[in-house]
């Protein structure tokens, strides 16, 4: 797991999710496209097989309205304008001629269609007017002080860049005789209605330009994205008898694009699945319909703590661990990946003497806390509001004869037995928690008895991805119980005990993982605690995991679950780390400044919790 108190502080760098996630809501809106995903990239990029768009970090370190200003411009580019008012067609026939300087003739042409794209856009939406305009005097900025850093170092190509940007902008430079007479073949884009015509004002350019340079451009101020000859892939599957090929249909506009490949995707499994059932092939039990509508579902039986239902579990758990899942897009694109293996937690040895001497220490804590609060359940259960409007008629009704407005009805508070409420605790297993196994061992602990002594359901795991084995193609996570749902009051200390560090932890994969147990739960009160240690760090999961985490936290409140979070650390918490976790959780996150708060705030958040449950009835 990375630090987020790096020593290098420009490599620190973090991202507003939560204006990140607006920013992906509002591309999907503009395009019609709820599957758009949007990450961030030195410059604005079209990613159709991510089903990604990209805005540049070109924005960062700026003020807060230049920022966000700058990347709603980014959105309405690509998808109020690229999306459907691009020539797509146009830009491939355009890469296929051969250049001696495709960079820059590449360039010039996004150049052009970025002005063109973006004075439509804002004759047809005015509200977008701010962010453009933000964005013409930041880039005007940008190109004239590149433009006359590239005149010193004679980067003729890339000063030629920075002038067409200005010259659009009606900011006039000299970027030499020869080339000031190439301002009025450009003036011509101001008439420009489609790609194709920027595309003759392009040509018409670098018909001259190439007799006039010798070298490339060396900088790039414009990309577009993936190729646009790389196309969606074809899934063949054996036992499928293979059609004859027609001819491609053809993708005239980016959105055409991006379907394909986003269509694609969705279907590239179903062949074989179709193919599968026609055979009755048994091992679609590993990887399709029947694994998704088994374990979890059996998970969340509720029962007594006694009884066949423990050994049936069992034996499923062991049948689990030997068949790896995978998450096949239903875990966040982030994680589409990851293969993800299912077992209990064996305790190696014995641990008596270290959880006698652990729960010994804790015993007045816990005493306290569950005598506190099942004196509040009692109350509340006895508890009587009289005066009120409307409820069961009191005896006493002489307020009706003596009193204007009576009151006459009350009202007893019924609450269940048992606290409608299921809690589920997922512990960061990365390496980094190897210096703190013992206090958090003794902190789950807490968890454990408090829960098991009220009777209320919880689920214990262990969390890590395997960084060894982690490729492109796949990467292995791991989810280990030391307590499960259908145990109830089974005490497992030993397990919990035995818990170790590994490799590395992949945060939104496994809140989402939860969630999905958790929203299938019938409490009234569902709470998910997350104890870690840093920021999420997994195979191809830097930046774009603290993103994931913060759409997996987002995504469970929706589902009516709470999401805790509590920080592990030896050190002071420093404002930049609890400004970094309040990122991704919220307000739900708090931190233990030292070792010896890890039980304390374990403790906090019990009681917190378990209040706002009783308090609900």
């Amino acid at each position: 797991m990375a630090s987020v108190n790096r020593f290098i502080q420009f490599n620190n760098e973090t991202i507003d999710t939560k204006m990140l996630h607006q920013m992906e809501l509002l591309a999907g809106a503009l395009a019609d496209a709820p599957y758009l995903k949007l990450t961030t990239r030195k410059l604005v990029e079209l990613r159709p097989s991510e089903s990604a768009m990209s805005i540049s970090v070109f924005w960062r370190h700026r003020t807060k309205r230049i920022e966000r200003n700058g990347y709603l411009s980014d959105i309405y580019l690509m998808a109020a304008g690229y999306w459907r008012d691009f020539s797509f067609g146009a830009w491939r026939r355009f890469k296929q001629v051969d250049t001696a300087l495709p960079s820059l003739r590449e360039q010039l042409l996004l150049c052009a269609e970025e002005f063109r794209l973006s004075e439509k856009i804002k004759a047809a939406r005015p509200g977008t007017a701010a962010a453009f305009d933000t964005r013409e005097a930041v880039y005007t900025d940008y190109h004239e002080d590149q433009f006359q850093q590239n005149l010193k170092k004679g980067f003729t190509s890339d000063l030629l860049i920075n002038a067409a940007y200005l010259s659009l902008r009606g900011v006039e430079v000299n970027a030499g005789e020869r080339f000031n007479a190439l301002s009025f073949i450009w003036t011509e884009l101001f008439d420009a209605r489609t790609t194709m015509d920027s595309v003759k004002v392009v040509n018409r350019i670098m018909d001259r330009v190439e007799f006039l340079l010798e070298s490339d451009a060396l900088h790039t101020y414009y990309t577009f994205g993936e190729a646009a000859d790389k196309a969606p892939p074809f899934h063949y599957h054996e036992g499928i008898d293979a059609e004859e090929s027609e001819e491609p249909e053809e993708i005239e506009t980016i959105e055409e694009w991006f379907q394909a490949w986003h269509r694609e995707t969705e279907k590239s499994e179903a062949p074989a699945m179709e193919f599968e059932l026609e055979r009755g092939d048994s091992q679609l039990a590993e990887g399709g319909r029947e694994e998704e509508g088994t374990a979890d579902v059996q998970q969340t039986a509720k029962g007594d703590s006694s009884g066949e239902h423990l050994e049936d579990s069992d034996a499923e758990d062991r049948q689990m661990a030997s068949k790896p899942k995978k998450a096949e897009g239903r875990f966040g694109s982030a994680n589409d990946q990851v293969v993800y293996h299912e077992s209990r937690l064996l305790a190696e040895r014995d641990h008596r003497l270290e959880i006698e001497a652990w729960r010994n220490k804790q015993a007045p804590y816990v005493r306290a806390l569950l005598k506190e609060l099942k004196k509040r359940m009692t109350q509340r259960q006895e508890g009587v509001r009289s005066n009120l409007n409307a409820g069961r008629l009191s005896k006493k009704l002489m307020p009706l004869v003596i009193e204007e407005r009576p009151k006459p009805f009350y009202r007893k508070t019924a609450p269940s037995k048992e606290l409608d409420a299921v809690f589920c605790l997922l512990i960061d297993g990365s390496a980094s928690m190897i210096d703190k196994l013992d206090e958090t061992k003794q902190a789950v602990l807490l968890f454990h008895d408090v829960l098991r002594g009220l009777d209320v359901p919880h689920e214990i795991v262990l969390f890590y991805e395997d960084a060894y084995e982690a490729s492109d193609a796949e990467q292995p996570n791991y989810f280990q119980w030391m307590h499960k749902f259908e145990d109830r009051g089974r005490d497992h200390a030993q397990e919990i005990a035995s818990l170790d560090a590994h490799e590395d932890n992949r945060d939104g994969f496994a809140i989402r993982w939860m969630n999905s147990r958790l929203k299938r739960r019938t409490e009234k009160h569902r709470f998910l605690l997350v104890f870690s240690d840093g920021e999420p760090s997994a195979y191809n999961y830097a930046e774009n995991g603290v993103v994931d985490t913060a759409n997996a936290v987002s995504e469970a409140k929706k589902q009516g679950i709470e999401v805790l979070h509590l920080f592990l650390s030896g050190d002071s918490i420093t404002e930049e780390q609890a400004a970094f976790y309040r990122m991704m959780y919220g307000n739900k996150s708090v931190s233990a400044d030292s070792l010896e708060q890890f039980v304390e705030q374990t403790l906090r958040l019990l009681k917190r919790s378990l209040h706002l449950v009783i308090q609900a009835g």
